[in-house]
């Protein structure tokens, strides 16, 4: 058999194509911040702002328009303090822009990301002992109280990011006892300490004061442990699973896709965003390379990818150029 019979007629091609790349596929991020009149470009995601709850309607006018299905929230408070206690207000920024985005539309899902990491003093992911170590079950009871909040205030789907043992079934436990039994949770459960979160600590002003997240976050050398890790988080009923990062991890994608029959969610990291746009700026790379990237999320297995190009690349499929 000659395989190039097959890809000589670009007819053909498109119809025996493996993997597709639809709008629906994607989620994305928004930044709220608290004050007013604020649109505010962050300069280490070029084309990502940071909007006050008064600015987002237009952009999410654009977001129903371009058929987007899901935003993921996060939040950068005025105060922080050593429990973030800004992350569990009844009046907090997510809380505030769940309220808001659902009196501007209904055809949004709001997925709000649950850490501490951007509410505490010290950025950290948790609730912290005199030595400066991340209380793991301690830190359940703040993230249940988040999850509730953020649940009481209107969101569709909770996504803990936090990497604390057992959080998914603190925080089912606390939805369910309150009548949120039908709210989903979308778990962090791959979540690496990768270096390709660089450009999202600006945008959040979540990096630690100190020291760093391999305690709590996967360590990048390992693949084995994130199946253990997804393995337990899927027993503890978690609804879809995150891959974090998704370019270098498109391996640990594929054997998740592979050995569970749940959703698998890609996220398209700042770091994998910004390195993109920069080689296109730059003329190594075309910008086609956005489009290439995504595919192989899709093809390693994710029905879904977390992008800060959803919007750019929602257009491209509207204008039918891929």
């Amino acid at each position: 058999m000659r395989m190039r019979r097959t890809r000589n007629n670009p007819i053909i091609r498109e119809m025996i194509r493996e993997t597709s790349l639809e709008v629906k596929d994607f989620i994305y991020p928004l930044f709220l911040v608290e004050g007013e009149g604020i649109k505010r470009e962050i300069s280490s995601l070029p084309g990502v702002y940071h909007f006050s709850i008064d600015m987002l309607a237009d952009e999410i006018n654009e977001l129903v328009d371009l058929g987007i299905k899901a935003v993921i929230l996060f939040g950068i408070p005025d105060h922080k303090d050593s429990c973030g206690s800004e992350a569990y207000a009844k009046d907090g920024i997510i809380q505030k822009g769940i309220r808001k985005i659902k009196e501007l539309t209904d055809e949004l899902l709001v997925i709000t990301d649950v850490c501490m990491c951007e509410y505490t003093d010290h950025g950290h992911c948790g609730i912290l002992n005199e030595s400066g170590q991340v209380l793991n079950d301690k830190t359940l009871e703040y993230l249940a109280k988040i999850s509730l909040s953020h649940a009481e205030a209107g969101a569709d789907i909770i996504a803990p990011s936090d990497m604390m043992d057992f959080r998914v079934r603190r925080i089912r436990k606390e939805l369910d006892a309150n009548g949120f039994e039908n709210i989903p949770i979308m778990a962090y459960s791959a979540k690496y300490a990768s270096a390709y979160y660089g450009p999202f600590r600006e945008a959040a002003n979540s990096a630690p004061q100190f020291g760093d997240r391999k305690a709590y976050q996967m360590d990048f050398h390992n693949g084995a442990e994130a199946l253990r890790e997804i393995d337990l988080d899927l027993k503890e009923d978690a609804d879809f699973i995150i891959v974090k990062p998704a370019l270098a991890y498109l391996d640990v994608i594929k054997e998740a896709s592979q050995n569970f029959n749940t959703t698998i969610v890609a996220y398209n990291v700042s770091g994998e965003y910004s390195m993109l746009l920069k080689a296109i700026e730059e003329g190594l790379l075309n910008e086609s390379v956005i489009y290439e990237s995504l595919i192989a999320m899709k093809r390693a297995g994710a029905k879904l990818i977390i992008s800060y190009h959803a919007k750019e690349v929602a257009k491209w499929l509207k204008e039918g150029r891929y």
